[in-house]
């Protein structure tokens, strides 16, 4: 289902303690211990972090003049007391996104201080940013460096070309998997070294220009100029499930060029909007971007001088690269067993083996369309493949997640299943297709004009729609996760977001910016006529084909993503979390102009990507202003890797649905099912097709969804003020919009999917960081990056073996008892009406 919560920057944003320095002796990871706690020396570290974002280009400079610290903090017009007690630090968390409240710095005594290098240790007392966060985080220098290399443009594309292509495949997979930046940012160091040491020094022509073809070691710039690029293009483009949807479920086919414009124009207009809000939201100091601050840390870690073995730990003797590939090579090699030996394995759902035609164990224990009350599996595809790696973020954020999935995917769906709310007995349990009154799938073409747009009098005449019990509680959540999202963030964070706001409009540079301003800016001229060219693309793409979209509601989209740009922005600069619009499109537009599905599609995606993709290129402008990247190579890499990415995923998605047989459909025997692309048309469906009136207002059959908007409204408020009378009780970990929207992937995911991810989280994040905190903090991350990179390579391989030369799994038991179940072929219904007969209201 579509997120309501979003984490900052692209989706998925991984991060890896990706160091070989003393952790133990200079770095902690405390959970009761939070950031702003640490005393400004901690900022003097060389420390480091990391994420799938990244920065700009290079250049050369000398060190500016620099004031005291204490002047600064003098000067600067933030005042501590403006905040209760660490209220800045709380900040907003999603499974995929790792807390900075549970990163803390440990202080520096004097035995440290011959582990540092020393460029970073003679900068100690020197000016500095005014917020703790920063001090402790990001550099207060910065290093003559190249970064505009052919190396790094080389070993960049190279992965955007890799990156972009696999995504682009696995999204079509159920369950899904990715690659993030984050594997990027992995691969990208040996390829950088091999380079460093195999091409030789010498200089070429590349466009008239004489370019250093070796210009000696990779170095940090380099490789975040590469991993931007991999953030950028990694993720696959909301675009291509609108094409998903007109091509496998409406039938609709514009060509290969409205597929282009529509996926450029979609994924790059947020450019220009990011170009005008650099002033606000990049350049004042009190704009944080905390998700960049552990970027940042990770980034710089990998540079360290000091990277000694620890042997007191496993894998500790070896260096990190070789763990990672060790982990690499054994989870390929292992994914063939469950995914293609031994599928049983994959989804360990014995008691539906036991009772395969038997509707309500199937709903109880499946793990496909069921609740999964069980939840065994041994396939990290099924672990990791919706929700993401569990070994990434914090405990917490893993235990609120699972609270809302057993309360109301577990506990309130089977209640409302068994009682037959919502005619719960005629349909299944968890799945993202949508249903008539008979019980069949909905037939959109008999409510169809030859237009593409609603039939009022065959759809009085056909059925209303009907959607699974999962599906619908999915929806009643995205209402109270947003309602929450607000309420949250104005209780814990409204005092810091509005002084902070105070600060962005009358600071003075601090030594990020100032150190910044002798890299020549990329000139808003730039910005500008990028954003005019896209706009006019998405014109084109909108009024030229027949998409029943208005010019006006086009411009209307693209004015909502530009107005609610900088508020959403200063409060994901503050609080690390994003409020998303795709629930406020879809409402907007549904109402104004109802009937209209394809419309729907692309005025969600142009009000809401555009949104979300402007302010993931703001972090990333944030991230390069950290890292001291020439902004107009930061704008190059960007829309280079941007548009390359676009031409690879078009040309990926039409190879496999012209060369995958049977693709899309629910019984594809390799699991290539269009997931995402089967909840986009059921979205399209519900919201543009048949309309938000006929589905969700007063008396129709999902009205009493529009509930969770107050619940969602409420519930912050009781825990804050629970929070506040016990303060030392778990309460005060509770987050309502975690809660509520944490589990946003079910369905096409299952509780299956969360269930065994929080069980497997528990146990790296909880057991593991607790008792092995030197193992956790030395080699927890790569190993989830080399389980991640495995399962890509080996299901890749199993892809271009066995799927495209149509080589069939062994047919043994192991694999056969998969496909015999209810649970598997999607029919695990209570009640199934004979011919003829209906079920639901008599009038709609």
């Amino acid at each position: 289902m579509d997120k309501i919560l979003e984490s900052s920057g692209t989706t998925a944003r991984e991060r890896i303690t990706e160091d070989d320095s003393e952790w133990d002796d200079r770095w902690s990871l405390d959970e009761n211990e939070p950031l702003a706690a640490k005393s400004a020396t901690d900022s003097k570290s060389d420390g480091s972090r990391e994420r799938s974002h990244t920065s700009r280009g290079e250049g050369t400079v000398e060190d500016p003049k620099r004031r005291s610290s204490s002047e600064w903090e003098g000067s600067s017009a933030r005042n501590d007391n403006d905040y209760e007690e660490g209220e800045e630090y709380e900040h907003l968390l999603d499974p995929n996104f790792p807390d900075e409240e549970t990163i803390a710095l440990r202080q520096i005594g004097p035995r440290d201080s011959a582990s540092f290098d020393d460029d970073t240790a003679s900068k100690a007392g020197e000016e500095n940013s005014p917020y703790e966060e920063v001090r402790a985080a990001v550099r207060n220098f910065d290093e003559d460096l190249p970064c505009n290399t052919v190396r790094a443009w080389t070993i960049g594309l190279t992965l955007v070309f890799v990156g972009a292509s696999m995504n682009t495949l696995f999204s079509l997979r159920q369950p899904s998997i990715g690659l993030g930046a984050l594997i990027a940012q992995i691969i990208a160091w040996p390829m950088g070294r091999a380079w460093e040491k195999v091409i030789p020094a010498k200089q070429i022509s590349v466009f008239g220009l004489r370019c250093d073809l070796n210009p000696g070691p990779f170095n940090i710039k380099e490789h975040s100029i590469i991993v931007v690029m991999a953030s950028v293009s990694f993720n696959v483009a909301y675009a291509t499930d609108i094409i998903l949807a007109q091509l496998v479920f409406y039938k609709q086919n514009f060509g290969i060029i409205f597929q282009l414009i529509l996926t450029i124009s979609t994924q790059s207009l947020g450019y220009g909007i990011a170009g005008m809000m650099r002033k606000f939201l990049v350049y004042p100091a009190s704009m944080i971007w905390p998700g960049n601050l552990v970027a940042v840390v990770l980034m710089n870690a990998m540079y360290e001088k000091h990277q000694p073995s620890d042997p007191s730990v496993i894998g500790g003797r070896m260096p990190r690269y070789r763990w990672f590939g060790i982990v690499t090579f054994v989870a390929g090699v292992y994914y063939f067993i469950p995914g293609y030996f031994a599928q049983f394995l994959s989804v360990f759902a014995f008691a539906t083996w036991m009772a395969p035609k038997n509707a309500v164990v199937n709903q109880l224990f499946g793990g496909t369309t069921g609740l999964s009350l069980l939840p065994i599996t041994l396939d990290w595809t099924q672990i990791a493949g919706f929700v993401g790696s569990p070994l990434i973020p914090p405990w917490h954020a893993i235990a609120n997640t699972l609270i809302g999935v057993v309360t109301f995917f577990v506990v309130l769906a089977s209640l409302f299943h068994y009682t037959g709310v919502w005619y719960a007995q005629f349909l299944p349990m968890s799945d993202s297709s949508t249903y008539d009154n008979t019980g069949a799938s909905y037939n959109v073409s008999r409510i169809l004009t030859p237009d593409f747009v609603l039939d009022e009098k065959a759809y009085s005449e056909y059925s209303p729609l009907f959607i699974s019990t999962t599906f619908a509680l999915s929806y009643g959540l995205s209402f109270a996760a947003i309602t929450a999202l607000i309420v949250h963030t104005f209780l814990h964070h409204s005092k810091a977001i509005w002084a902070q706001y105070q600060n962005s409009t009358k600071e003075k540079p601090d030594i990020h910016m100032k150190l910044m301003m002798k890299y020549k800016e990329a000139p808003s001229w730039w910005y500008l006529s990028l954003f005019a060219i896209v706009l006019a693309l998405g014109f084109l793409s909108v009024l030229l084909y027949p998409t029943n979209l208005t010019w006006w509601a086009f411009l209307l989209a693209v004015a909502i993503s530009f107005v609610f740009s900088l508020p959403i922005g200063i409060i994901q600069a503050v609080t690390n979390h994003q409020i998303g619009l795709n629930v406020l499109t879809e409402f907007v537009y549904g109402y104004i102009q109802p009937g209209r599905p394809l419309a729907l599609m692309l005025f969600k995606t142009y009000g809401y990507i555009t949104m979300s993709q402007a302010l993931s290129f703001v972090a990333d402008l944030k991230f390069g202003h950290y890292m001291k990247i020439p902004p107009r190579t930061m704008f190059m890499a960007q829309v280079v890797a941007t548009t390359v990415s676009c031409f690879i995923q078009i040309a990926v998605l039409n190879f496999a649905l012209n060369n995958i047989e049977g693709v899309c459909d629910l019984t594809q025997p390799q699991r290539f099912t269009c997931p995402g692309g089967r909840v986009f048309f059921s979205a399209s469906v519900i919201w543009g097709l048949i309309g938000p009136a006929r589905v969700f207002s007063p008396g129709q059959i999902y009205s009493g969804l529009l509930t969770f908007f107050v619940v969602g409204a409420i519930t912050p408020v009781i825990f804050y003020f629970a929070a506040k009378r016990w303060p030392k009780s778990p309460v005060k970990w509770l987050m309502a919009p975690l809660i509520f929207g944490g589990a946003g992937a079910i369905p096409p995911a299952t509780p299956l999917n969360y269930l065994s991810w929080g069980i497997v989280g528990y146990i790296f994040q909880f057991r593991v960081k607790k008792h092995y905190f030197k193992w956790w903090s030395r080699l927890n991350y790569l190993t989830s990056a080399g389980l991640d990179l495995g399962l890509a390579l080996s299901t890749l391989i199993i892809f271009f073996v066995f799927t495209l030369h149509e080589i069939e799994p062994p047919q043994w038991w192991g694999n056969k008892v998969v496909s015999s179940t209810m649970d598997y072929q999607g029919s695990a219904i209570q009640v199934v009406l004979p011919p003829g007969e209906t079920f639901g209201p008599p009038v709609w």
